[in-house]
């Protein structure tokens, strides 16, 4: 591709992505996040970037460290003792639940745990678990795990749903697979190589039409798409914070659990899941908590639960339906440009292209993904990798603009055009 005017991408493209932005509702909270300096950030579906009130989040709480000490409990803004509760009450709006079904908990893979030791429970009738073949591998290691628990192996109780094409499962496959052997349902809302959208209402309600409990891995869709989860049916949920939810590497989870099954003893106990009006007590009968609260188990991470405090103000100014319109114009304009102007490069669309089957990041498919990668990294591209041929690109609705999406589709080019990637080992580093 030959350069007019110092560019390979047409002029008229310029205008387009600068009228874009100029329209664009959500462009005032760009400011409100550190930017790389010199780079354009595309892996907020991996880490999201920090923003200026989870910081101030972060001070606020070592100050009521500072100042109150073992009293920062009981005293301050936020009290520690109920800061799980407070947050699950911001919570509850970005999963279409009401405040008692949400609770924001240890991690994303303990959290699943904990679900899969509370809800499964295998008959010699219903015995199996269904999931997919595309399936996040800490998901897939968490059932295994559970399996081995109850005395089954995988090759017999797993069902592993085939993906046709390597990068989608179709819902009706999953629903064939819903037999009546079959126990429990576990399923991502979003996969996190594709970006392919599972539709969650269609699932709960095959899987409610047939006995079989249903959960949603939505570590890829909340903070990028709405969810109702209690009006859909789904049995319970669980996710992460730090990506679309910007709330910091490593910061506490969230889970979900349907009023229906409130009355369930976790199956992992802990005393944080105590009725707090008895917690102190400690009788060694355990009281549980209403609702979701019974599904905690140890002292909360108060430092990282904090930046989400800070995260969620800035997703109450915004909403959730502005980010969603916002995210599927920039992956749309992000996938018409790589149709056009990097397929010749040998770059393929991984993504549906229907909007409403589609996540929050793109999906591109190129045999030199990892070495690319790497060059991208080189011109200041941030993207992210995943094995064996796939460049993700989040462009973030709260912080990307469709100008960085255009140039960052430009730096792309010149990496192919130049074959910068030829310099760099084809290899993945330690962290992808």
């Amino acid at each position: 591709m030959e350069k007019q005017d110092g560019c390979y991408l047409p002029k008229t493209l310029q205008q387009t992505a600068f009228k874009l932005d100029q329209a664009d509702l959500l462009s005032e909270f760009r400011q409100q996040f550190y930017l790389p300096e010199e780079s354009i950030y595309l892996d907020g579906n991996s880490l999201g970037l920090l923003s200026k009130p989870a910081e101030r989040a972060v001070l606020s709480m070592l100050d009521s460290w500072r100042q109150y000490a073992i009293d920062g409990w009981s005293q301050g803004r936020h009290p520690w003792f109920q800061l799980s509760e407070e947050l699950s009450r911001e919570l509850a709006n970005w999963v279409g639940a009401d405040k008692e079904n949400v609770i924001a908990t240890g991690s994303t893979t303990v959290n699943l745990h904990q679900l899969l030791a509370t809800f499964y429970q295998p008959t010699s009738q219903r015995y199996k678990i269904v999931a997919t073949s595309l399936d996040f591998p800490s998901d897939i290691y968490a059932i295994q795990s559970h399996l081995r628990l109850h005395g089954l192996e995988a090759k017999d109780a797993l069902v592993l749903v085939q993906s046709h094409d390597g990068l989608t499962v179709r819902e009706e496959d999953i629903t064939l697979a819903m037999t009546d052997d079959v126990s429990l349902v576990l399923l991502p809302s979003v996969f996190y190589r594709s970006g392919q959208y599972l539709s969650m209402p269609q699932l709960a309600q095959a899987a409610r039409q047939r006995g079989i409990l249903i959960g949603f891995d939505l570590c890829h869709s909340i903070g990028i798409m709405p969810h109702e989860l209690q009006s859909w049916d789904v049995d319970f949920a669980f996710w992460c914070h730090y990506k679309y939810l910007n709330a910091g590497p490593g910061s506490v989870a969230g889970l979900y659990v349907h009023p229906r099954h409130h009355h369930r003893l976790p199956g992992l106990a802990g005393w944080f899941g105590s009725d707090k009006e008895v917690q102190f007590d400690m009788l060694h009968d355990f009281t549980p908590a209403e609702g979701a609260g019974r599904f905690q188990i140890g002292t909360p991470h108060v430092l990282s639960l904090a930046p989400l405090l800070g995260s969620l103000e800035i997703f109450q100014q915004a909403g959730i339906q502005a980010i969603r319109s916002k995210s599927l114009q920039l992956t749309e304009f992000l996938i018409d440009l790589a149709e056009t102007y990097l397929s010749p490069y040998g770059f393929q669309i991984g993504n549906p292209r229907e909007p409403e089957r589609r996540g929050g990041h793109v999906c591109l498919i190129h045999p030199e993904a990892i070495r690319i990668c790497k060059a991208m990294k080189q011109v200041g591209v941030i993207p992210d990798y995943r094995a064996p041929d796939v460049v993700r690109l989040a462009p973030v609705p709260l912080y990307t603009s469709f100008t960085d999406v255009l140039e960052a589709v430009e730096r792309i080019i010149q990496v192919m055009e130049n074959k910068s990637y030829e310099a760099f080992e084809k290899q993945r580093e330690v962290i992808a």
